[in-house]
């Protein structure tokens, strides 16, 4: 009794000091989201990111050969393997297997290691909350800059470079961030912190609409509509309800008082029509969608190679499709692979909800509606963007991953205390434990 007892206890004080693996991850994690190279002169020149990444993962390797691990691989980190492996294989079966080559050890091995940094390193609800912070707060206040210095009359572009650069990528990582940056709002407290994240929701749908994104509006959209559900309805908080629907007439007078906006949406439906702007893309990307099925159905089963979909339709131009890209670089192996990861995400959530945790605790409740919304935001973004060699979807797939083993581990712990100390929970409260405080 007395061992099962000491262990539970150091499973809960497991939060007391992040190993060195996890503060290599915080930083990797403040570096690609905020992006400091771009705003200190100097800084571009000393790769930190792949200096604290590989800090990251040398110290994983060593705890995994020190048996001091004991977080077990997750069935979508086990896909996502399973994916990097198949990709491997299909260089040799691409069109240009070097370019197939340094696609994927160059470029998505950083996603799959991202990916099993942050499901086997983050151990408790403290750690994941750290780095959907730092993911939240950057986007917010990359999105804030970006429309303050945004010139009237042209497309936004982010302030930061890498994913922020793209306007297309800028939308959709909006889209990706509002549910969060809506969480931190009902989670924080004082006036600053309240200020700080409602300035950051209130320019990011203005950001969308002035990005002239289609794939990014339908994203926010989905964004939108499901955090009402989730945070208004089903939080019952109605008060949401009401500042959506003067958001929404706000929103709608900027989107028909924006030069062209109105027309560019339009063309979504009718095409290259005068005023939009749209300059042929919207016929382009039918031509790419339709190529991308059929070098699919060409080569269902290696694809043409990781990165190769631009050299072989010779058109130099991703798919702007993630699914029918990566079916065409990787056969329909890397789609269903791909799919499954994304459909075990929605699964963790699901099942986290299902949890006697996520019913008594607010925080975990709050985490699991914006991750819900934030994922149905990205797949739908997904079908109008090449994203499946970018970072920011492994991050989200791996975050519900860890919500989901945080919950079941803790209802585990909670199962095993009650057996060996009955009255502890009490006993907790009256003593206001610090893990038992919703806002640290």
């Amino acid at each position: 009794m007395a061992s099962a007892a000491e262990g539970i206890e150091k499973r809960e004080k497991s939060n007391a000091r992040a190993g060195l693996a996890y503060r290599a991850l915080i930083v990797f994690s403040f570096l690609y989201y905020a992006r400091p190279e771009d705003v200190i002169p100097g800084l571009s020149y000393i790769p930190w990111a792949k200096i604290s990444g590989g800090i990251a993962l040398l110290a994983l390797i060593a705890r995994l050969a020190g048996g001091k691990l004991k977080t077990k691989f997750s069935l979508e980190l086990k896909v996502l393997l399973l994916l990097y492996a198949h990709l491997i294989v299909c260089i040799p079966f691409a069109v240009w297997r070097g370019g197939a080559f340094a696609q994927v050890f160059e470029k998505f091995s950083k996603e799959v290691i991202t990916a099993a940094l942050v499901s086997l390193i983050v151990l408790d609800l403290l750690q994941l909350r750290r780095l959907l912070l730092i993911q939240a707060a950057s986007v917010a206040a990359m999105t804030v800059v970006s429309v303050i210095i945004h010139p009237g009359g042209a497309r936004l572009q982010g302030a930061l470079g890498g994913i922020f650069e793209n306007p297309n990528d800028l939308a959709v990582n909006i889209a990706i961030n509002f549910p969060l940056c809506l969480t931190f709002l009902f989670a924080s407290r004082g006036i600053v912190k309240k200020g700080f994240w409602a300035i950051g929701l209130l320019a990011m749908p203005y950001a969308v609409v002035a990005t002239y994104s289609r794939s990014g509006l339908m994203a926010m959209i989905v964004s939108v509509l499901i955090c009402l559900w989730e945070f208004g309805i089903r939080g019952k908080r109605f008060y949401v309800l009401l500042l959506s629907g003067i958001l929404g007439i706000l929103g709608l007078g900027v989107a028909i008082s924006t030069p062209h906006y109105a027309t560019r949406i339009q063309s979504l439906f009718s095409g290259n029509i005068e005023g939009s702007a749209d300059k042929g893309s919207l016929e382009a990307r039918k031509e790419l969608l339709r190529q991308s099925i059929q070098l699919t159905l060409q080569h269902p089963v290696f694809g043409v190679g990781a990165g190769n979909f631009p050299v072989a339709t010779e058109a130099w131009r991703v798919a702007h499709n993630t699914y029918t890209e990566l079916s065409a670089e990787g056969g329909f192996p890397a789609l269903i692979l791909f799919l499954t990861f994304l459909v075990l995400a929605f699964r963790n959530v699901r099942r986290v909800r299902k949890t006697s945790r996520y019913r008594e605790d607010e925080q975990i409740q709050l985490f699991a509606s914006a991750m819900w919304a934030s994922l149905a935001a990205y797949v739908v973004g997904a079908m109008f963007s090449s994203t499946e060699y970018q970072l920011f979807p492994y991050f989200m797939v791996a975050y519900t991953s860890v919500l989901y083993r945080i919950t079941t581990a803790s209802e585990s712990a909670i199962d095993d205390r009650q057996r060996f100390e009955p009255g502890w929970q009490q006993r907790a409260y009256a003593a206001q434990k610090p893990e038992l405080v919703w806002n640290r």
